[in-house]
Order: C-alpha cells, then sequence, then structure tokens
C-alpha cells in the first residue's frame, strides 16, 4: 500500500464542529469515534457505504459492542449515518452523510 493511500483528507467540519459537538456538548466521545472510523473507511471506498456489523465496528475502533450500538443510534438520529439492512441479520450497510457539503 503506497504512503498516499494510507491518507484521508478530513473535512475541517468534522474536527471543528463535530468533534467539540458530540465530544463537548454531547459527551458522547464514542459517537464521534464510531463517525471518524466510518467515515475513514467511507472515504477510502469513494464514498461508497460501509458494509460492517456492530461488532466489526467495536473490534476497529476498541469500543465495546453496547457503546458501538449508542453511538450509532446517536449518529443516525442526528443524521450523520443512514443505515440500511438488505434482511434482518444481513450485515448492514452505513452510508457516511456529510450534509454540510451540500450547502
Amino acid at each position: 500500500m503506497s504512503r498516499q493511500q494510507d491518507v484521508v483528507q478530513v473535512d475541517a467540519y468534522v474536527l471543528d464542529v463535530l468533534l467539540r459537538d458530540l465530544v463537548g456538548h454531547d459527551k458522547r466521545p464514542a459517537a464521534f469515534l464510531v463517525y471518524l472510523y466510518l467515515y475513514g473507511a467511507a472515504a477510502r471506498s469513494r464514498w461508497r457505504p460501509v458494509t460492517a456489523s456492530l461488532r466489526d465496528i467495536a473490534d476497529a475502533t476498541g469500543l465495546s459492542k453496547s457503546a458501538v450500538e449508542t453511538a450509532m443510534k446517536i449518529l443516525r438520529r442526528r443524521h450523520l449515518v443512514r443505515t440500511k439492512a438488505s434482511f434482518r441479520t444481513a450485515r448492514p450497510r452505513h452510508r457516511v452523510l456529510r450534509h454540510w457539503r451540500d450547502r
């Protein structure tokens, strides 16, 4: 893997606004970590949905599965992530939303 593939550019909004909002205001640092993980995975796949279970995300971030589940609820409620599964036991596909780019 080349050095360039290791780099993911992060929008200033994520660092300047979401970090302060999720960690400082909402007191939910796990939600920020999960969003950052999904953001990186989506950016590497050219913004296609990320297929990952709660366990996959927990393993990748070092968080517990229940912390990831709570974080995902917060991210969906805040319209930062949209999750779909083709059937109940399928691994969900998470689309990272960047509403600040639509403006």
